[in-house]
Order: structure tokens, then sequence, then C-alpha cells
């Protein structure tokens, strides 16, 4: 029997214009997703086309129990965590000897295939070993972890990335003269940001605009508007949508001694609030009872 967890993301910065090679910033936060993989002659396990396609791609058989922190559909990596903590299980439990690095792109291709073409290889990366990310393009460089206190506010609207993700693919072949200005705004302020990374004022300022400029994408949703504008009223420093929008989470970014109000302010706007911060262990082993 072995047991192994990975971690959920959040966007910081730069979601859907990362699709168009524009910058981005992706973190992996402290809840997770815990995989235990057992040989079994008669295997049972969860109905999840993410966990049938991992045995697939193994080779191999065996019985799955999943405990989850993150809620799917929220736009916190849950399908990448579940997916790169049930093969880093499945790894050890059958002795194949699969790297961190090829379960990550493994992790990648499953999500690629359950999801119709339309992951990013962002999640998986991320789940797999954790900390921050800038995404360029193809391209990920890891980043020096930032201490970053934030409150993941989950409006309880469930939402499809590809849904979102389609959505703004149509607005940019309609009307590239609105959405090309508006992926390089994203990308200005991602770069911003980085450049600001020890300045948390000035990085909840980049939040803000970031989130506006969502809105003018047409991925806001009015739950999450809501959350948004509660958390800035009690002291976040910013606030934004993280991932493809359309309902799921935002983030904001807190002073310490700001988070429970925020995200009790949160929780009196009906949503659901985890405080948390980076995870720099990205897939780990967990001891067996």
């Amino acid at each position: 029997m072995a047991t192994w967890s990975a971690p959920g993301k959040v966007f910081l910065f730069g979601e859907h214009a990362v699709v168009y090679g524009k910058p981005g910033v992706a973190m992996a936060i402290k809840p997770r997703v815990f995989v235990t993989v057992k040989k079994s002659r008669n295997p049972t396990h969860p109905k999840s086309p993410y966990i049938d396609e991992c045995f697939k791609r193994m080779g191999v058989r065996g019985s799955v129990y999943v405990n989850s922190q993150l809620q799917s559909s929220s736009g916190l990596g849950s399908s990448a965590a579940v997916t790169v903590a049930t093969l880093s299980a499945i790894n050890e439990e059958f002795g194949i000897g699969r790297t961190r690095d090829e379960i990550a792109d493994i992790a990648f291709s499953i999500e690629r295939k359950v999801q119709s073409g339309r992951a990013s290889p962002t999640d998986t990366y991320v789940c797999t070993n954790g900390g921050m990310v800038l995404i360029t393009g193809t391209s990920k460089r890891r980043l020096p972890p930032q201490g970053l206190q934030l409150v993941v506010g989950n409006t309880l609207v469930p939402h499809s990335t590809a849904k979102m993700v389609e959505l703004v693919g149509t607005l940019q072949k309609k009307h590239p003269d609105i959405a090309d200005p508006i992926l390089d705004a994203i990308g200005a302020v991602t770069l911003a940001a980085l450049h600001n990374i020890n300045n948390q004022k000035v990085l909840g300022q980049c939040m803000d605009t970031n989130n506006a400029l969502l809105e003018a994408l047409g991925v806001g949703h009015p739950a999450s508007s809501r959350l948004v504008l509660a958390a800035r009223a009690s002291g976040a420093y910013g606030a934004k949508i993280t991932g493809a929008g359309g309902g799921g989470c935002i983030i904001a970014l807190c002073p310490r001694r700001a988070k429970s109000r925020v995200a009790g302010a949160i929780e009196a706007c009906e949503g659901k609030a985890i405080i948390t911060t980076i995870d720099t262990d990205g897939a780990r082993r967990e001891k067996n009872d």
C-alpha cells in the first residue's frame, strides 16, 4: 500500500493570457489531495476518468482511496493533484521507477486526453514540483518561493475551464482589436508584478488590475465579484479571480493580521474561505497509518 499527496494551485497572475503566449505566474498551495493505491485482485476505485487513465498508462490494476481537501471544478487544480498523486502512488506500489519529471509529463498527457486537448501543462507541473512558477509560452521557470499570505474564496459556483477558454477564444477570433490589447495588458501586469514581488501593496494593486482585465474578457461572475469586493473592503492588499473564471475561486493577498478578517468577510458572502500560503514540497510520499 502506498499513499502520496499533491498540492492544489492558484494562478497569481496571467490566466487566460498564458494560452496566447503571455507570461503567467502560478503557485502551489497547502491544501492537498491524498491518494492511497493498493495491489488488489478485485480493484475498487472512485469513478474518475483521471484515475482510470492513470492505471491504463502505468499498465497495472489496483484499488484506490482518495481524500481531497480541494473542491473539484473550483479552479484550484484538483484534477491535476489527483492525477499526480495517483500516478506517484502507483509508481511506488508497483515499483515502476518513473522520475518526478516523467510523472508530471504523464499527468499532463492524461489531463489533455480527459479534457479533450484543452489542458495546460501548468497545473500538473506545479502540483508535481510545488513552489512558484513563471510560464511563458511552452517554457516554465521556477521562481524563488515567496511567503505570500493568501485567502482563497470559493464561490461554490462550479465552472468549466474548457467553456471559459473557448469563450475567450471566440472573443479573440471575432474581435481581436478588443481582445488582443486586453491579453497584452494582462501580460504586462504579470511582468509588473514580478518586478515588485517583494512589495505586497504593489502586488495587490497588480491583482486588482488583473481582475479588471479578466472581467473585461468576460470571465467574471457576480459571485466572484462579491467575494473580491468583500476581501478588499476587509483589508486585503488586492484580490482577483484565479483560474478560468465563470465561478470557481478568487484569491486575496493579505497582511498577516487581516487574514482572519478577510476570510470572515468571504464566508459572510456565502463563499468558503481557505487561509493558505505557498507549498514547496509538490508531490510527496505520506506515511501509512
